[in-house]
């Protein structure tokens, strides 16, 4: 599962039962990144803060598509596959899997596109960007607040990911996603090591 050595769900007690707990109620199971991350209950929650923050401002729709368009610029496999699952909630599942193979050709806006864009930049060469890419996000509507947590949302992901293949966690097949969505948002990903 991982580096890591964590309790099963039976066995949790403090701050791992607390995390456990809310991950058992919302998906019926607790996924390798929740137990790993319990291991430092204030970071993760911190982070849930923080992307809780993010995804208020610019709407969960442009949040998970932001966080997909990072994950899969990084091959995590891990957050491919739990965000995918997060968007059926947004998306329903044909669009989902045509956002994965190709999200210039899903039917999304301009400003989404260019968001997507951005967050693959960011995962790819963050030095790279130029003020030209960010000014792009301005002029198709978004304010500066929002344009701060495009970047943030793409910023937190490679974060997130980056330390999850670190530790080693083994990504979670959500069992309630179709096997086309899974082989759509895995497709191109690196399979070395699983992650």
């Amino acid at each position: 599962m991982s580096i890591i050595r964590t309790p099963e769900p039976a066995q949790a007690t403090g701050a791992w039962a607390e995390q456990y707990a809310g991950d058992l109620r919302a998906l019926g199971y607790v996924p390798s990144h929740t137990r790993v991350m319990a291991t430092s209950p204030q970071a993760h929650q911190a982070f849930e803060d923080l992307t809780g923050a993010i995804a208020q401002s610019i709407g969960l729709r442009l949040y998970e598509l932001v966080t997909l368009a990072a994950a899969g610029a990084i091959g995590s496999q891990a957050c491919r596959l739990a965000h995918g699952r997060r968007s059926r909630g947004v998306f329903d599942d044909a669009q989902l899997e045509r956002i994965a193979l190709d999200y210039h050709a899903a039917g999304l806006t301009e400003l989404e596109v260019a968001a997507m864009e951005l967050a693959e930049k960011i995962s790819g060469d963050s030095a790279a960007i130029t003020e030209q890419d960010t000014l792009r996000l301005r002029e198709l509507g978004l304010d500066d607040r929002q344009i701060v947590d495009v970047v943030l949302a793409a910023a937190a992901r490679n974060y997130f990911s980056r330390a999850l293949h670190a530790l080693a966690v083994v990504p979670d097949v959500p069992p309630d996603l179709p096997d086309s969505l899974r082989e759509a948002l895995l497709d191109g990903l690196p399979t070395a090591g699983g992650r």
